[in-house]
């Protein structure tokens, strides 16, 4: 197994469901990763520890997803220089996200928390892997190809519909 390059880190196991899509379009880019358990509230020394030794692990992008008051985020970016992304899931304890969302959202100035949508760790993965694209041809060529298998899927749709009889002027 080679170096993990992205770190997935939660601040409890609820939130594995949502963080697995990140470490699975992680796996079908190529991206290596490690994927963790870090509380801010309960355990916050090992997120002290997780985020000064990240770096020095060889990671290049911490992916961290947390539900209520979401601190896990904010806090890691506080304390390393690695870009991190924040990933705000709705919890049981949660105000409808909204409280993740702006949690993460809502960093200060010099505190910068890349932020994706509620419960959205496949874009977090997607955007961790386009940081690691940057200097890993592997990688690059991998999304390049995502990318085009978007379209792909698409433009079957749009032939789908005209073949079903509908008529758009736009495709015409």
């Amino acid at each position: 197994m080679s170096q993990p390059l992205v770190g997935i880190i939660m601040g409890s196991e609820s939130d594995l469901k949502i963080m697995q899509e990140a470490s699975e379009i992680l796996q079908q880019l190529g991206v290596e990763f490690e994927l963790t358990v870090v509380s801010a509230h309960r355990t916050p020394q090992r997120m002290m520890d997780y985020a000064v030794g990240a770096k020095e692990r060889g990671i290049k992008v911490i992916v961290a997803g947390a539900g209520g008051a979401a601190h896990l985020p904010g806090m890691v970016a506080a304390i390393t220089t690695l870009p991190v992304i924040g990933v705000p899931i709705k919890s049981s304890n949660s105000i409808d996200g909204w409280d993740s969302v702006l949690s993460i959202l809502q960093m200060p100035g010099g505190v910068p928390v890349a932020t994706v949508a509620l419960n959205g760790a496949k874009n977090a993965g997607i955007l961790a892997a386009q940081i690691i694209g940057t200097h890993s041809k592997p990688v690059a060529d991998k999304l390049v190809e995502m990318k085009k298998q978007m379209r792909e899927k698409v433009e079957n749709s749009v032939r789908e519909i005209r073949i079903a009889g509908y008529n758009n002027e736009f495709d015409s």
